[in-house]
């Protein structure tokens, strides 16, 4: 490579007169194209590389970024089907849970009703064997009531006193005729 910038350097050669022409001087063009290859290579190292590094570091971050995100998404619509699907069937056993709750309270009522109508006739039996036990009991003593004052009507009638048996029999009469 000097050989070259020494040759191109010669005088009469044309590359140098458009040099001189110029005002090139080449000394300084070579350590400047030096300085330069320094610089690059230094800005390459030093500058570039760390900021290209950094920007694909980024750009990575941000592809994971948008990853996670979409893998977020897919996860979310998944939690909200879940949540919609466990509503829905918490939605489906509440009505059943609430239909069953219906036809229980249906049953018990129907049984209670039934206690109630049976408890009723069980009262009413028990009044109409009581109302006849009653009337029985009110009979009988009607029928000693008669008997006794028939007794006694027929004594002051006839003015005598009657005998037992005669008494007995005047009841016996009144009876049968009270019960016909």
């Amino acid at each position: 490579m000097n050989s070259l910038i020494l040759a191109a350097a010669a005088p009469g050669n044309p590359v140098s007169e458009i040099a001189n022409q110029f005002g090139v001087t080449w000394q300084l063009l070579i350590s400047q194209i030096v300085l330069f290859v320094i610089v690059a290579v230094a800005l390459k190292k030093f500058a570039y590389g760390p900021i290209l590094a950094m920007l694909d570091e980024r750009k990575q971050r941000i592809a994971e970024s948008m990853a996670n995100a979409e893998k977020m998404k897919i996860e979310l619509a998944n939690a909200q089907a879940k949540a919609q699907e466990i509503l829905n069937q918490a939605n489906a056993q509440s009505t059943k849970m609430i239909e069953e709750a219906r036809a229980a309270a249906a049953k018990v009522t129907e049984l209670e009703t039934q206690k109630a109508v049976t408890a009723a006739q069980d009262i009413v039996n028990k009044a109409r064997q009581a109302s006849e036990a009653e009337l029985a009991r009110m009979k009988t003593e009607l029928r000693r009531e008669v008997g006794r004052l028939v007794a006694t009507t027929a004594s002051k009638v006839t003015g005598k006193i009657l005998t037992g048996d005669d008494q007995q029999r005047l009841i016996e009469e009144a009876n049968r005729q009270v019960a016909a």
